[in-house]
């Protein structure tokens, strides 16, 4: 599964992030010795999306984001795990692709090292976090260039070749709010490495004092 990125991969990601994520299904990502076949995604479609890390405006942590399509946002998350994006759309426009899960295709034996707690294949890249520590992947990778052949981090777009299945969609996981019901989760049916779907929690304030009403 060592193949080059294909010539027209800037030209996709280019394109609108809903566009973008479900042709990314069955894209080989490979960071060293391990490769990883993408099996589900999320689009996140910046300023116009409440669950984007962008909706807000630019930031030191997601400033990759503004940038040009096919740069890699790499963050930290609940102070245990990396999570990364592949950033499309015009630059500024600050939309981006989670990647979700993936199949291990190469390098397994690391994968399996990095990844000791995983007791099947199939869970070796089976969430966003346990992707990026298959991969090897951490935040000195924020902003790598995907597209370029020599890039320590390279996607290899080929979904009309390495898709195996029909893509479903639903809604992203753990996305709370306005865009709690945007099917923008999309996946590879059948696979076995598509991670299970979590609805959002919704965290409730605490209760006010007694003898304290109103404000």
């Amino acid at each position: 599964v060592t193949v080059p990125p294909s010539p027209d991969l800037a030209a996709l990601l280019g394109g609108d992030v809903l566009d973008v994520a479900p042709r990314l299904l069955g894209a080989v990502l490979r960071h060293g010795e391990v490769a990883v076949r993408l099996t589900e995604v999320e689009a996140y479609d910046g300023a116009d999306d409440p669950g984007s890390h962008a909706h807000r405006g630019r930031t030191p942590r997601n400033a990759v984001m503004f940038g040009p399509p096919g740069r890699v946002y790499v963050y930290f998350t609940y102070g245990m795990h990396w999570c990364m994006n592949l950033v499309c759309g015009p630059a500024g426009t600050a939309s981006a692709v989670l990647l979700r899960a993936g199949e291990v295709v190469e390098g397994q034996e690391l994968a399996q090292a990095r990844r000791t707690t995983s007791r099947s294949a199939r869970d070796l890249a089976r969430g966003p976090g346990r992707l990026t520590k298959a991969l090897g992947v951490d935040g000195g990778l924020d902003g790598t260039d995907a597209t370029r052949p020599r890039s320590p981090l390279v996607v290899s777009a080929r979904p009309d070749v390495e898709r195996s299945g029909p893509v479903a969609s639903g809604p992203r996981v753990g996305v709370a709010g306005d865009g709690a019901g945007h099917p923008w989760r999309f996946w590879l049916e059948g696979e076995p490495s598509v991670s299970p779907y979590r609805a959002a929690v919704l965290r409730r304030r605490p209760a006010a004092r007694s003898g304290r009403l109103g404000s």
